[in-house]
């Protein structure tokens, strides 16, 4: 099945706004692509959702919960803290992750709804 557009005539204040919308928010746009892009990964959404119900974790403790190896752990860490969406603090030799909250604001809506499930969850 094609899909093909008939438009009789186009609507190019319509264009010139979305158009200007788009070019406004395109800052806005990229690091929210990136945002997504890097919690669309299950392992890095769980460390998210797990930072955000504990505050802050330590990669064995993450490694633990989620039975990946602390290396594989360390791997999605790094890539969420380059992605400025965790942050860490040394504590003698331990390294606790914790969310960048400002960075992380788009996602709240998600982790909350996951952290209501769980609730619902523990409930039932």
């Amino acid at each position: 099945m094609s899909h093909t557009c008939i438009r009789v005539l186009a609507d190019p204040v319509q264009i010139k706004d979305c158009k200007g919308s788009l070019m406004r928010l395109d800052e806005d746009l990229s690091l929210t692509t990136q945002i997504f892009n890097l919690s669309g990964n299950a392992a890095r959404l769980k460390i998210l959702f797990l930072l955000h119900k504990e505050g802050e974790m330590c990669p064995c403790d993450l490694s633990d919960i989620l039975d990946i190896s602390v290396g594989g752990i360390s791997q999605h860490l790094r890539k969420l803290k380059d992605g400025k969406l965790i942050k860490d603090k040394k504590v003698g030799q331990t390294v606790f992750y914790s969310l960048v909250n400002k960075n992380v604001e788009i996602l709240k809506p998600v982790l909350e709804n996951l952290s209501k499930q769980n609730e619902k969850t523990m409930v039932s």
